[in-house]
């Protein structure tokens, strides 16, 4: 079950679905559009392998830095967080899709899911379009379409990225299965 404006606003008066800072506009009809933070790393190219099994220093991948306006170059990819911290109660998880303008202009991210439990800012990538395009920090820039679970999960997201603020590096070493 998607959630509606109606829901959301329940929610988030309830405290259930945490929301900081929470302004009306990010309500849309069924889901919330989640601003873009003014912190971004860029995915440097580099021509040694590296190992995500092992313990790996990732300052060197990753250029980072704060911005007002910053240029998304071609076919690169980034790192960004949004402006807004959220707790997602066990009942609910999301799906995170970028703006439908931003997506005709090119830009892409991969599919992205909000586990129940899961509280922070989210960081998300970006990879660039086929031409330069110029981004604003604070611009509704994801949206974000919240579903029902049809039981509350019973161990809620408790992972490596939970509380986290700002642009996250990933982190490693992953554990092999």
């Amino acid at each position: 079950m998607i959630l509606s404006d109606f829901d959301l606003r329940n929610y988030i008066k309830s405290r259930r679905l945490v929301i900081e800072p929470f302004d009306e506009i990010i309500v849309r009809e069924n889901g919330l559009d989640l601003r873009l933070g003014n912190e971004i790393c860029e995915l440097l190219s580099l021509d040694e392998v590296l190992d995500p099994f092992e313990e790996v220093d990732l300052t060197k991948y990753y250029r980072c830095w704060r911005f007002d306006e910053v240029i998304i170059k071609p076919f690169c990819i980034y790192l960004l967080a949004t402006t807004e911290y959220i707790k997602v109660p066990p009942e609910l998880m999301a799906f995170v899709e970028l703006r439908s303008t931003f997506a005709r202009l090119g830009l892409s991210i991969p599919p992205t899911i909000i586990d129940g439990g899961f509280e922070g800012q989210i960081t998300i990538e970006l990879h660039g379009s086929s031409f330069p395009i110029k981004l604003k920090a604070n611009t509704r820039f994801l949206h974000v379409v919240f579903s029902k679970v049809v039981s509350p999960i019973e161990k809620p997201y408790g992972g490596r990225y939970q509380g986290q603020r700002g642009v996250r590096l990933p982190k490693l070493p992953l554990e092999a299965v």
